[in-house]
């Protein structure tokens, strides 16, 4: 059985680009594809598609209107299509916490032969179609934020070298958001692996710096880490955390090649705390498609650290927790509603 996809954009030159890049797989196949939703509407119908891919501007009705009317009556796993300007990435964003799977940026080139795009967009569908069991019925009465902020440490904190690390693919936007506004403003430092194009994570860490207690912001390289803070790793780099004698943490970004097929990546981000924080480093690999962070969540078990994975109720996508918790990487399994107490918790000792 192939993955039905239905596209949905009102540029037929993009229509065509994914037509071209979605039927070139063995495992899916365009089914339909709607120039604005008012066709698409009908063609959903008709059609029964697994995924959509849902451009955000469109004659007739925007696509953030209809994703919100669509989630509402018709729930199913949509992948958006958004401009790489920063309009277009707050709507992106706006259109995860509403029920999409993910997003990706519009093609920039004229043709479908582009590979590293093609790989990106069939990923997302990928991921889209196995949380296609998970998509609910959107609740417009659902708080935006966490229900608690948690209190602070104060001096219950065990270390003041502690560092938190964590790491997320499909879903993980939303995931890391009600993980971080609930964290104190005196958590200890914060990296973070989420798998997401260049561009959108600056937006991404503005985004939860808006939302959150502690300060979030893109990571840069050579900066000193600090408490308080959340470092996103820049889409198209690697993020690694070094230890200076004396000194504390410091970032360390390379564009190296990529490492389970992303860059950034959670095994390359995990292997570093392993190596740097070893037992004062507590690791959370988050849901996500693939096995991306499950090695380097191991590493990090076995040089000491405390390691948290999500629970498959609570993924979207149970494929990167479910690897690490297969090789014996999370000392828990938590759902997500739960992650951020057990960190605080066994930052003050309480766990």
């Amino acid at each position: 059985m192939k993955i039905k996809v239905l596209v949905i954009d009102d540029s037929a030159l993009i229509r065509n680009i994914l037509k071209e890049i979605i039927n070139e797989q063995t495992d899916m196949m365009v089914v339909g594809a709607a120039p604005d939703p008012l066709i698409a509407r009908e063609m959903i119908r008709t059609l029964n598609p697994d995924v959509l891919t849902l451009d955000i501007e469109m004659p007739n009705m925007n696509g953030l209107s209809f994703l919100r009317r669509l989630m509402r009556v018709r729930p199913m796993p949509v992948v958006m299509l958004s401009s790489h300007t920063q309009e277009g990435s707050d709507v992106a964003f706006r259109a995860l916490a509403m029920g999409a799977v993910d997003f990706v940026g519009k093609p920039t080139s004229v043709s479908g032969a582009d590979e590293d795009y093609a790989q990106l967009i069939v990923e997302k569908i990928r991921g889209a179609y196995a949380a296609r069991d998970k998509i609910e019925p959107l609740d417009i009465n659902r708080a935006v934020d966490a229900d608690e902020v948690l209190p602070l440490l104060g001096n219950n904190l065990q270390s003041t070298n502690r560092i938190i690390f964590m790491g997320a693919s499909t879903g993980g936007a939303e995931a890391l958001k009600d993980i971080l506004v609930s964290m104190p403003e005196d958590s200890p430092a914060i990296l973070i692996a989420q798998h997401m194009p260049a561009t959108f994570t600056k937006l991404f860490a503005k985004r939860l710096d808006g939302l959150c207690k502690i300060t979030v912001k893109e990571a840069e390289d050579e900066e000193a880490v600090l408490p308080g803070h959340a470092y996103v790793a820049p889409g198209g780099f690697h993020l690694r955390v070094e230890r200076y004698a004396g000194r504390g943490y410091g970032i360390k970004l390379g564009a190296d090649a990529p490492v389970n097929l992303h860059r950034p990546s959670v095994d390359v981000l995990f292997q570093s705390a392993a190596e740097a924080a070893g037992a004062d480093a507590i690791g959370v690999i988050l849901t996500g498609m693939g096995k991306d962070g499950a090695k380097g969540l191991l590493a990090m078990r076995s040089n000491g650290a405390f390691t948290i994975a999500q629970d498959e109720t609570s993924s979207i996508v149970f494929g990167m927790p479910k690897e690490a918790i297969e090789l014996g990487a999370a000392e828990v399994v938590a759902p997500l509603s739960q992650i951020s107490r057990k960190i605080v918790n066994r930052l003050s000792g309480a766990d």
